[in-house]
């Protein structure tokens, strides 16, 4: 039976995040170098996007480089940034046929030139896309990104832009790099690891945790949709008992 039956349209998280996770491992099985096992996921990438598109989620958001991947060797980060821009020109036609509209959240003028570059433009050219927002968290880090938070709320408190009195978690929300994204609904972690790793701290607050032994490049839009699946089939409440939650 067609997975993608099973799931009720009217219940699709609207943002989804995955901790694409696996790589390496997945090329240390076949003999190969990491970049290699970087170089098979783009399968595992585009197949999410299209089974998201497809039950109207609304986000998704894939940890593609953390700030804590510059400590990998030099050759893997070269080899990565690399990726990334013949990734984005590669699959920029299907972006456009898809209706995905490109957007990046973290220390985007950390990565290299070119790849600043390459990404503004897949950004640019997708910016009138509304299907589904594709998110590449590049150079990214929550506590980095929760810390420059509080350093620009502070800034306008300092500048009498702001009063400390009227500082909610709206505030918070809107001065986080995903301002204009939903809270995260449900989170995938593939390869069996089941960490958060500084992924999205605050927006996960309420998330769905899913994890999966599937390595990354072996994912596909049926592992994609027995994680909607699961979703689906839990109780979501908030705080609130399940008697609150059936009135």
């Amino acid at each position: 039976m067609d997975k993608k039956l099973q799931i009720d349209l009217q219940k699709t998280p609207k943002h989804v995040a995955i901790i694409m996770d696996g790589n390496g491992r997945w090329a240390k099985g076949k003999g190969m170098n990491r970049i290699f096992g970087h170089r098979n996921a783009l399968t595992a990438v585009r197949e999410s996007i299209e089974a998201a598109a497809k039950i109207n989620v609304e986000a998704i958001t894939l940890y593609a480089f953390s700030t804590e991947n510059w400590n990998r060797p030099k050759l893997e980060v070269e080899g990565l940034m690399q990726l990334l821009i013949s990734s984005l020109k590669k699959e920029l036609p299907t972006f456009q046929k898809n209706e995905v509209k490109v957007n990046a959240i973290g220390n985007i003028e950390s990565l290299p030139k070119k790849a600043q570059n390459t990404l503004a433009d897949v950004i640019n050219q997708t910016k009138d896309n509304s299907r589904i927002t594709l998110t590449l968290a590049l150079s990214y880090g929550s506590r980095e990104e929760i810390v420059n938070t509080i350093k620009n709320i502070s800034k306008k408190v300092v500048n009498k832009e702001l009063n400390i009195k009227e500082i909610d978690e709206k505030t918070i929300n809107n001065h986080l790099y995903t301002f204009n994204l939903p809270d995260v609904d449900l989170m995938i972690r593939t390869s069996g690891e089941q960490r958060i790793s500084n992924f999205l701290l605050w927006q996960l607050a309420y998330a769905e945790l899913y994890f999966t032994d599937v390595l990354w490049p072996d994912f596909r839009e049926e592992h994609f949709y027995d994680a909607i699946i699961d979703y689906q089939n839990r109780e979501r409440r908030f705080g609130k008992t399940s008697e609150q939650i059936t009135e």
